[in-house]
Formats: structure tokens, C-alpha cells, sequence
């Protein structure tokens, strides 16, 4: 019954490493051609914030590069050297997304204050507007679809990567926005740039809060009380546990790893004692979403 589940187990993990990889690889693609209208609609467009925008773009493509790596390694299951799998990997991998997404808003930030202090002007033409609506459009699609896959495989990687597509998204609002305000009026050039240092800010906070939440896994922090709770109701529902104790929580990759004590009729017998230790594991498995493993320690009534 263990090897059942244990297989089943490595088979739900790699149907949603698939999934992960399916919705990167087709972000990577949309990515590309971003690049590419970005690009030649900035220059053909005279438009130097689209052409920036490009170079975030290109950054949303090494990220999509960091995604794919840690799937592959981080959703394989365990082996000889590795016997609690090596999800911590992809725990890794969204930091690194994260300090990206950082990294990638100070870019905006600096050039849009440099934008303001220069008091830099522009004259882009309608062909830069149609690329940033297009941009818009086709960025903020692939941040519904890849959030929606993300959550759905629980895959912090896979959510982090798709607010690096929204990040781009939001770009090219305050490119839309300053292009659009200096075609209506030539003074109102430095929209962009205000526009872009306020996304800017927005970025940041999304990173950071991306890699304190992975970083809440490399410390091996708990899961909310709610969880706990949940943890502990369903262990002392089973018949014959009298109370629990040392219940541990802990999360890697997304999934939970419990350990737990459940106190029993001291006088039962080993057989006995497993079997409830059993009903208690497989309580847990069902009540209890994205559980990869448990360890559950009978002890006897004093």
C-alpha cells in the first residue's frame, strides 16, 4: 500500500513538473516575439522607453531559462543520495527570480529617474503606442495563464515567474502612458518616466515578498496555525489516540512534511499500534492538501 501511494505520489510530481515546464516553455516563446516587436517598434517608432521596455523583456527570458532548470531538477523524486527528493532546489530557483524581478525594477527605477532629472525628451509616433498596447496585452494573458498553473501544481517557482510577466506588463502601462500623453500633449513627455519609477516600486515589493516567502522554506518555518490545526483535529479523530504531541511542520518545494506523537493504549499491540499510526497518516493525506510525507511516532499511555 506505502509503494502504491509513494508511486503515486512521483507520478502527481511529475504531471505537474510537466505542466510547470509546458506553461514556461510558452511564456519563453511569447517572450521572444515581445522582443522582437519591442525592438523594432522602439526604433521604428522613436520610442526609447519601448526599447527599454525590450531589455526587460530579455531579462523575462533568462528568468524563463532559471524556471525550466528548476523544475527539472526540483520536482524529481528521491534517490540514494538525496532521500527527501530536491525540491529545495526550486526553493532556490525563486529566490533567484525574485532578486531578478529586483533587480529588473531598479533598472526601471534608475533609468526613469535619470528620464526625470535630465528632463529627457521624446517625440515616438504611433507605431511605439500599438507596440506597448500589444505588449500589454499579450503579457498580462501570460500572467493569468502561468499564475493559474502555478497555483494549481503549487509551484512558488512557477507563481514567482508569472509576476515577472506581469512586472513586464506593467512596464509597458508606463511606457502606453508616456507615449500616449506625449502624442496628445509634447509637454507631457515625462509621464513615462514617473509612470515607470512608480511600477518600479510595485516590483520591488513583489520580489521581496518572493523571497521571504522562499526563504521562509530554506529556514524551515512553519505552515500557518490553520494548517496546524487541521494537522492535529484529524490525528486525535482516529479512533484510539488519546492526544498528540511534538506535531512538526515544515515545507519544501511547496509540499508539507509532518512529523507527529500519538499517545495510545499502551497495552495494545504492535500490530494494533501500527495500524492506527497508519489510519492517522493516510487522515492527514486526505484532509490536508499538498502533504508529501509523513512520519507518525506511537507512543504509550503512561
Amino acid at each position: 500500500m506505502d509503494k502504491i501511494v509513494s508511486g503515486m505520489v512521483e507520478k502527481d510530481m511529475a504531471g505537474e513538473a510537466a505542466r510547470g515546464k509546458s506553461v514556461t516553455i510558452v511564456g519563453a516563446l511569447v517572450n521572444i516575439v515581445m522582443i522582437a516587436l519591442k525592438f523594432i517598434t522602439g526604433f521604428l517608432g522613436q520610442s526609447s522607453a519601448l526599447i527599454a521596455d525590450a531589455v526587460h523583456s530579455v531579462s523575462d527570458l533568462v528568468t524563463d531559462v532559471i524556471v525550466l532548470f528548476g523544475l527539472w531538477i526540483g520536482r524529481k523524486p528521491p534517490d540514494d543520495k538525496h532521500h527527501f527528493g530536491h525540491a529545495r532546489v526550486e526553493t532556490i530557483a525563486s529566490v533567484a527570480v525574485g532578486a531578478a524581478l529586483i533587480a529588473t525594477a531598479v533598472y526601471i527605477g534608475l533609468q526613469a529617474s535619470m528620464d526625470i532629472y535630465h528632463h529627457r525628451e521624446n517625440h515616438p509616433t504611433g507605431l511605439a503606442l500599438i507596440g506597448a498596447g500589444l505588449s500589454i496585452v499579450f503579457k498580462e494573458i501570460l500572467y493569468r495563464y502561468t499564475v493559474h498553473v502555478g497555483r494549481t501544481i503549487n509551484s512558488q517557482l512557477v507563481v514567482a515567474n508569472a509576476w515577472h510577466h506581469r512586472s513586464d506588463a506593467l512596464s509597458s502601462v508606463a511606457v502606453f502612458l508616456g507615449v500616449g500623453g506625449t502624442m496628445i500633449h509634447p509637454s507631457w513627455h515625462l509621464l513615462d518616466a514617473f509612470s515607470a519609477l512608480l511600477v518600479s516600486f510595485f516590483i520591488v515589493k513583489v520580489g521581496l515578498e518572493i523571497i521571504a516567502e522562499s526563504f521562509s522554506e530554506l529556514t524551515d518555518a512553519a505552515p500557518s496555525r490553520e494548517v496546524i490545526q487541521k494537522i492535529e483535529t484529524c490525528a486525535l479523530s482516529v479512533d484510539q489516540v488519546k492526544t498528540t504531541h511534538d506535531l512538526r511542520v515544515r515545507s519544501t518545494g511547496g509540499r508539507y512534511q509532518v512529523e507527529i506523537h500519538i499517545v495510545i493504549d499502551g497495552m495494545l499491540s504492535v500490530l494494533k499500534g501500527h495500524a492506527i499510526a497508519k489510519k492517522v497518516e493516510h487522515c492527514i493525506k486526505e484532509d490536508v492538501t499538498n502533504v508529501d510525507r509523513i512520519i507518525v511516532h506511537v507512543d504509550p499511555e503512561e
